[in-house]
């Protein structure tokens, strides 16, 4: 709603209106666009975008300086927005003409146009102040008299050319890192030279390095890291041991996926004289190993946190620690940091520990094991997990009805042959195995937080919280408005928008339609991030929440643990201040959306290898996407997603329509719209630009 009403003062920038005005200029006429409206002008005029007169709002012309400094996105679609950080100051759209020399991820200088048209702020980018990235990736090509790469990163829609004398030993068919950038003209194409070849393309292990590359990602370990690790010994002192509680002798086990190789968390029961569950909850101690200041926390901080591309992790720690040392492996001692828990056998905690342990897991379970004991109720320690299981659905009803809800993004599986070609994708299913497990990971979590956020005694210290901002309203009511396209009900001025999402993820539960949505869903909340400021978890209901289940894989967890020894055991000093917290949290929040985004395009990549040799087929498909040049859609059973272009449509002349999310044949009023579902064929495969296109075939 403010962009579509920025957009108008913009268009309309001499005049002032009335609210009654601009409702009726821009097609608002439901009472509660109507109050949405009104909301959203005096938002804008309190950010002093807009300034009154009389009884009219009119642009505030000096809200629009002429040059503006902000960072580059570039949409898959070849237009990009320019973030501005400046306070109360909205993207500037640049279209793919007014890009100037810039690349996705810049920071850069632009000029807004003099005129404004359309419903966004436009500009022209005219300086590059900072290259996003020194390094770019692609396939050496050779043309009649030139060598150059269209670089792996879709967004980067301009080839870089390459003279011979800068080749480096590289050959056509290589895949390479280029980097030296010169670009001077947007008239011209960007010239770099050969730093470094990766190997043949196509080959497993260089898709898995030129990932790791494009993404900035840290593919080998120093030597001082790998050197430290090798010098930590596997056997624990006997002192070590003395300081901790003993679960050696207790039912302790593992429930992971069946391909995992680091497993960083267990799960023990037992039933206290008093008739209570003594619940433990445990999780490697990496903080023993990995001191504050090393060269492996060094690494790991720079890291941030492990990368798990299709059939390849990059590691957070070297795997002498990750794999061995710090692996819950089954039948073999290792050093744990536990949460444990008394409660009533009906989930009412009663009190609870956190200390360091030992522990000697009995089993290692896959989710499909533990699923099976569930289901049949026979099989090894099967009186542990069915109680387990028990508690998990009690806290996961509890969680729900007090508000958190559970967005499930379907996850695709791949089998790999023995070159790391896919051969299969089936879409993951989550069971009662996996939400037992996720249930007490949450509690670890947040009874981690509130000890330190409500301290039984003494002031609150620094620490590291996993938070979840209130979702944006305008997005809330763009999204109410989309679902209400598809015969859904959610209010947006709801009181409890939390109740309102479950209500709806209960409605659409089993239906096709349900990852699109999800998805959507999850695209108008705000992003969860790490911060040394609680304000609580909005998505899971929490007011206190942090993570302490994952540190062989998530650098925000061993500082976590470092914090909870370190309070415990009133060590004099503090390891970190709160502007080191600070710090670490804006790093570890920024390296997990660049490890989300690798892991992404990881999945996209092997999809595309796998429909190389399906061109031709047909597809159910739900449509993911409407843009005034194509319709995007997600095939049904490998959730791939492809482009059917409008010029492919030759059965109408179809317009794109913004406010119905859908495209309308003029002639036949025909029309396809989001979350709509279609039979497609398959008649292109890009792999270099990671690009599906499709046609619609007839009912």
């Amino acid at each position: 709603m403010k962009k579509e009403i920025k957009a108008f003062f913009s268009r309309n920038p001499n005049r002032g209106f009335k609210a009654k005005e601009v409702a009726q200029k821009i097609g608002v006429t439901s009472d509660h666009e109507y109050s949405s409206l009104k909301a959203s002008l005096y938002k804008l005029e309190e950010e002093k975008f807009l300034i009154r007169i009389g009884k009219r709002l009119q642009l505030n012309k000096s809200s629009l300086s002429n040059k503006l400094k902000g960072k580059l996105e570039i949409n898959r679609n070849g237009f990009g927005f320019v973030i501005i950080k400046a306070e109360n100051t909205k993207d500037v759209f640049i279209a793919s003409r007014n890009l100037g020399t810039a690349f996705d991820g810049d920071i850069v200088e632009v000029e807004l146009f003099a005129k404004q048209k359309g419903k966004n702020i436009e500009g022209q980018i005219v300086n590059v102040l900072e290259r996003k990235r020194k390094e770019y990736v692609g396939v050496i090509k050779k043309s009649k008299s030139f060598f150059f790469i269209s670089p792996d990163d879709p967004k980067i829609h301009r080839d870089i050319y390459i003279t011979e004398s800068n080749l480096n030993a590289a050959k056509a068919g290589d895949k390479v890192v280029v980097g030296k950038l010169s670009w001077d003209s947007s008239m011209l194409n960007p010239e770099a030279e050969v730093l470094e070849v990766l190997g043949k393309s196509g080959s497993h292990d260089t898709d898995i390095l030129s990932l790791a590359r494009e993404f900035n990602l840290k593919y080998k370990f120093p030597n001082s890291a790998l050197t430290e690790a090798e010098k930590i010994s596997v056997k624990i002192p006997q002192s070590e041991i003395n300081n901790r509680i003993d679960f050696r002798n207790k039912n302790v086990f593992t429930i992971d996926p069946e391909d995992a190789k680091d497993f960083d968390d267990a799960l023990s029961i037992e039933q206290l004289e008093n008739g209570n569950l003594s619940i433990g909850i445990h999780i490697a101690d990496v903080e023993h190993y990995v001191k504050k200041d090393s060269a492996l926390d060094f690494e790991a901080q720079l890291r941030g946190n492990s990368v798990y591309f299709v059939g390849k992790v990059v590691p957070m720690l070297p795997e002498k620690l990750s794999n061995q040392i710090c692996s819950l492996v089954p039948n073999e001692d290792r050093l744990t940091y536990s949460v444990i828990v008394e409660m009533t056998i009906r989930g009412r905690i009663v009190d609870y520990i956190i200390s360091k342990t030992i522990i000697n897991s009995k089993r290692r379970f896959t989710y499909d094991e533990a699923q099976d004991v569930i289901e049949t109720g026979k099989g090894d320690l099967a009186k542990d997990i069915l109680q387990l299981n028990k508690i998990a659905q009690i806290f996961r009803k509890k969680r729900m009805s007090e508000g958190s809800f559970d967005f499930i993004s379907p996850e695709v599986k791949f089998k790999l042959d023995e070159n790391g070609v896919p051969v299969s994708i089936l879409i993951k299913q989550t069971k009662q195995s996996n939400m037992l497990v996720e249930e007490f990971m949450l509690l670890a979590n947040k009874i981690v937080a509130k000890h330190i956020a409500v301290p039984k005694t003494g002031a609150v210290k620094p620490f590291v919280y996993r938070v979840h901002d209130l979702p944006d309203q305008e997005k809330i009511v763009e999204f109410s408005r989309f679902v209400k396209t598809l015969g859904y009900t959610f209010d947006p001025n709801a009181s409890s928008k939390s109740i309102g999402f479950q209500n709806l993820l209960n409605q659409i539960k089993g239906k096709e339609e349900e990852a699109l949505i999800n998805e959507l869903a999850i695209r108008s909340m705000a992003k969860a991030v790490y911060s040394p400021k609680n304000i609580g978890h909005y998505g899971l209901g929490f007011k206190y929440y942090s993570h302490f289940t994952s540190p062989i894989r998530r650098y925000s967890d061993l500082v976590t643990h470092r914090l909870l020894n370190n309070y415990k055991n009133a060590k004099s000093g503090e390891i970190y201040s709160l502007a080191d917290l600070d710090k670490i949290c804006d790093n570890i929040s920024a390296s997990e959306r660049n490890a989300v985004e690798a892991e992404r395009f990881s999945i996209k990549q092997k999809q595309i290898e796998y429909l190389r040799n399906h061109q031709g087929n047909e597809f159910s498909a739900i449509i993911s996407g409407i843009t005034n040049f194509g319709i995007f859609v997600k095939i049904t059973d490998i959730l791939a997603e492809g482009l059917i272009r409008l010029r492919d449509l030759d059965d109408d002349y179809y317009v794109h329509d913004e406010k119905k999310y859908s495209i309308v044949g003029k002639r036949t009023r025909k029309q396809y719209r989001l979350g709509d579902k279609i039979f497609v064929k398959l008649i292109r495969v890009d792999e270099e630009r990671a690009e599906l296109d499709f046609i619609i075939l007839p009912n």
